[in-house]
């Protein structure tokens, strides 16, 4: 009776369908660090902005085109790189140490505001 029962229940296991295992995430490529590091630099020059340091002011305002274009790659990261929001918080901070390691997100911004601009949806506004 016990052996039955147990019969049973391992053929009810093998009838169940199998889920897919989550992917793992795979390693960044140069195009998505790149893109991490602009939201990362963006982030830091809307921050700037919004406590009036000088070296931000000469640059349109950040913080609406900078949030958006976070909230895409963000999105593009965990759909194609696997990352979960952990993950990609943890790689955006890692960008930022980054920067702020080799000279601030002045060194970076004029890239990053050309990659911004080229963004459908995400154009600079018009004065």
């Amino acid at each position: 009776m016990k052996r039955q029962r147990l019969l049973a229940a391992l053929v009810l296991i093998l009838a169940l369908p199998l889920q897919p295992a989550l992917a793992a995430p795979r390693g960044l490529t140069e195009a998505e660090h790149t893109g991490l590091r602009c939201a990362a630099a963006i982030a830091m020059g809307a921050g700037a902005q919004a406590r009036g340091e000088g070296w931000a002011k000469g640059y349109p305002a950040l913080a609406p085109r900078g949030r958006e274009f976070f909230v895409r790659l963000a999105a593009q990261l965990m759909d194609q790189a696997g990352l979960d929001e952990a993950g990609v918080q943890a790689a955006a901070q890692a960008e930022a140490a980054a920067l702020r390691r080799s000279g601030g997100a002045g060194t970076v911004m004029p890239f990053c505001l050309r990659l911004l601009d080229a963004q459908p949806g995400l154009s600079k506004p018009a004065p």
